[in-house]
């Protein structure tokens, strides 16, 4: 059974004092007895004091980014090494805000999974396709060609996450319902079978990342293939987050119980 992840991607948001608030509250609420995984992505600059408060939890630590050289003059980027320097096991790599705004193309994110990979840590990579690619009936080839530019059968299938995140349900006041979410979720895990078997394929856990919160998360969990939420806006609130990560923790006790 693929064991249920919930991430929390704090994007360009909290102070120290604030990121200190809202770990508190997220610790008081963790329920360790709960077959859930839980990692925060907050801002660099938050990375090794956050590591510092999560210390002896079981709460990962990810970096929202990386660059895919070990060092050089590079100026604003951070490397995978340095990621895990400063504590994190984890990294976010071609999130929707990485490929739209800052336009970061399939050769780069290719680049930037494998120096992740290669640092050891854990990849959780973001695909997903924009409303009128969705309207086209272009769901299928975008996502199929954003995962076959850089998941590729020479990597560690073993330390990657699958993150499915539709650009026209991100803040934007349309949310894709569970059967939308868990279509996109059995395409991409035919992809990937396709690449390392069925065997990987059915290990590989493939999370959702588009508005979930506390009302709509028991929905989107409950779907076959979606094996966690890749959280925003939602994540930034102890007790939306503690609800998400109960909503996984319910799913993952009704599949046991089947």
């Amino acid at each position: 059974m693929r064991r249920k992840l919930i991430a929390g991607n704090w994007k360009m948001h909290n102070t120290l004092p604030e990121a200190r608030a809202l770990m508190h509250g997220i610790r008081e609420r963790l329920d360790t007895s709960r077959a859930v995984d839980v990692a925060v992505f907050p801002p660099y600059t938050l990375l090794y004091p956050m590591g510092k408060e999560i210390a002896g939890t079981p709460i990962q630590l990810g970096g929202q980014n990386c660059h895919y050289e070990r060092k050089g003059a590079f100026t604003g980027e951070i490397s995978p090494a340095m990621l895990v320097a400063a504590g994190c096991t984890c990294v976010l790599v071609g999130h929707s805000e990485r490929r739209h705004i800052f336009a970061e193309g399939g050769d780069l994110l290719s680049r930037k999974v494998t120096a992740a990979l290669d640092a050891g840590l854990h990849v959780i990579y973001c695909v997903g396709e924009k409303l009128e690619q969705r309207q086209a009936g272009q769901t299928e080839h975008v996502i199929g060609r954003q995962c076959s530019e850089a998941i590729h059968a020479e990597l560690d299938a073993s330390r990657i996450t699958l993150a499915y995140e539709p650009v026209w349900a991100i803040g934007t006041g349309h949310n894709a319902t569970p059967e939308q979410a868990q279509a996109a979720h059995q395409f991409l895990r035919s992809r990937i079978e396709t690449v390392f078997g069925p065997h990987v394929a059915a290990q590989m856990r493939i999370v959702y990342g588009g508005s979930v919160k506390s009302s709509n998360a028991a929905g989107l969990l409950a779907q076959p293939d979606v094996d966690g939420a890749l959280v925003g806006g939602a994540c930034l609130d102890a007790a939306e987050f503690a609800a998400i990560m109960a909503a996984a923790a319910a799913g993952s006790a009704g599949v046991l119980a089947r």
